[in-house]
């Protein structure tokens, strides 16, 4: 244990010289790595996000192939969000789950630290931004876009313990890297020949294709969704978060103008980056101890806070609920129409709950467990709490708020959070301090997984080897520090793009592996349904 806080203290001793200086000066350096990465970032983006023309709406090719795969998914595991659901919830609660099972942490750990990894700044200012684009009837396509996406978590998660790899000391390395390599080495393309002695060269590439492996190729999409990973959580994970925290923090200690750390950024990502350090040199013990204490606290809290101003505006409740109805079928002014609504709303969904990218299920693959298909139905409870209640409740919030007084939200000119925080204090003194403040737990959590994700692909490239896993959790926290330092968009424009180009490899695996995850459900639901599961919660037996 002392080697954390020493390793900690190493960081800090190290980062504070180079980083002791005004922000200011730190301006050029901001324009000599923006104008040096925009490029590259402007191209990344253009082919990742690369959209086509449907009916007067521009779609996105990635959340086309995002949302075709939701629908297979649900189809295929003939509706598993629904009949699975309650499942799920005694997964979660412990029910089958032993003591001796392999694996580092329990089920509503892993559930706990992948939240923490999609539950951020979003969902509190980025329903505005959706509102704003795609009208209120854009709520009613993500919470369709959340269901759909359940499916998709569930598939990650089951393959990501199936395929997970364990260490002698017990120690776990999982997800889309792992499920990517063994799984397609164990998949076969099998054509039918009609001759099998002959020795001419078509004979010869029949015998070849009949026993063609994926093992190379399952290699080589590992390791792009590795390199994918490590790059990513530097930014979407980590820069953009830090860079969150510390307006939330400023807006906490009087904002703008009166706040000491307006101009002190570097300080704060100073504190924000050992505060990380320490619960990171743990691994996933230290991170889940953490997650599965504060991802509860700050989602009854926020979930609590909407709560309270939703009933404040329960006269206008059914109001809101038909507004949002009504611009689902029938917008008014929106590009595209219905099926540009149908877009926006599944975009926002997949940026929230990121079903598809296969990040959340890197944390699941470290449950206890000896059964895979169990941690799919603990993932698919992940986009329910992400996008069908936490969104929709800042959906709520918002909705309500414009119905009750049109033109109020609009005219304070304000976006994202600042608009949420708007809706808040019209009816809550002081209220815009407790958004802030749960914003900021919002970035922290979101943070602490990443920095997960990022080294486990980080681990996956370079090994298991304990002095280079510490090379990376530096790098991570002095990305903190820069973070709140600089303002690296063209940075952070590369990591986003990168890490939804990762849905690609993701989703072709989930393809290709959906016949084992069925034959996986198919056995463990038999063997449920015949007792062969008991409880270990007195008095909770079927």
């Amino acid at each position: 244990m002392p080697y954390r806080y020493t390793l900690t203290a190493l960081i800090l001793f190290l980062l504070l010289p180079a980083l002791a200086v005004a922000e200011p000066s730190l301006s050029g350096i901001d324009a000599a790595i923006n104008g040096a990465i925009q490029p590259v970032a402007d191209a990344l983006s253009q082919f990742v996000f690369f959209e086509i023309n449907i009916f007067g709406a521009r779609v996105p090719v990635v959340v086309l192939w995002l949302i075709v795969a939701g629908i297979f998914f649900t189809v295929y595991f003939r509706f598993v969000s629904l009949w699975g659901f309650k499942h799920a919830l005694r997964l979660v609660r412990g029910d089958y789950t032993r003591p001796e099972q392999h694996g580092e942490i329990s089920p509503f750990q892993a559930l706990s630290t992948a939240v923490s990894g999609t539950v951020g700044i979003g969902n509190i200012g980025n329903i505005a931004i959706i509102i704003a684009v795609g009208g209120p009837g854009a709520i009613f396509w993500m919470i369709i876009a959340g269901f759909l996406g359940m499916s998709i978590k569930f598939a990650e998660c089951t393959l990501a313990v199936k395929y997970r790899s364990e260490q002698s000391t017990g120690k776990i390395s999982g997800g889309p890297m792992y499920s990517l390599e063994k799984g397609l080495a164990t998949f076969h393309l099998r054509y039918p020949t009609l001759h099998h002695q002959g020795n001419t060269p078509m004979e010869i590439l029949e015998r070849a294709l009949g026993s063609l492996r994926f093992r190379r190729v399952g290699k080589l999409l590992g390791i792009f969704y590795g390199i994918g990973i490590v790059i990513g959580c530097l930014g979407i994970g980590n820069m953009f978060q830090s860079n969150q925290a510390l307006a939330q923090f400023i807006v906490m200690t009087g904002g703008q103008e009166a706040s000491w750390f307006a101009d002190k950024g570097w300080l704060f990502g100073v504190i924000m980056a050992s505060i990380v350090g320490v619960v990171i040199l743990g691994g996933i013990k230290s991170i889940a101890r953490v997650t599965e204490v504060i991802v509860p606290f700050m989602a009854i809290f926020y979930v609590g806070l909407s709560l309270v101003l939703i009933g404040m505006n329960y006269a206008v409740l059914p109001a809101a609920v038909v507004y949002i109805i009504e611009g689902a079928f029938a917008p008014q002014g929106i590009t595209g129409g219905v099926l540009g609504v149908i877009i926006v709303g599944f975009q926002r969904a997949i940026f929230s709950n990121e079903a598809g990218i296969g990040t959340s299920a890197i944390a699941h693959s470290a449950v206890r467990t000896d059964e895979p298909v169990t941690e799919g139905f603990v993932g698919l409870l992940e986009p329910f709490i992400d996008t069908i209640v936490i969104c929709t409740i800042t959906a709520l919030v918002i909705a309500t708020t414009m119905v009750a007084a049109p033109g109020y939200l609009e005219s304070t000119g304000t976006t994202g959070v600042a608009m949420t925080s708007m809706a808040f204090s019209r009816v809550i003194p002081y209220s815009q301090y407790l958004i802030a403040f749960a914003a900021l737990l919002f970035a922290f959590s979101t943070t602490i997984s990443w920095a997960y994700y990022g080294m486990k692909g980080w681990s996956y490239l370079l090994g298991e080897k304990v002095w280079l896993g510490n090379i990376f959790k530096f790098i991570f926290c002095a990305f903190i520090v820069i973070g709140c330092a600089l303002h690296l968009d063209a940075v952070l424009s590369f990591s986003d793009a990168l890490v939804f180009l990762l849905c690609i490899p993701n989703i072709i695996g989930l393809y290709i592996l959906a016949p084992t995850i069925k034959r996986e459900l198919n056995a463990y639901w038999k063997r449920l349904k015949r007792g062969e599961f008991p409880t270990y919660r007195k008095g909770k037996e079927d």
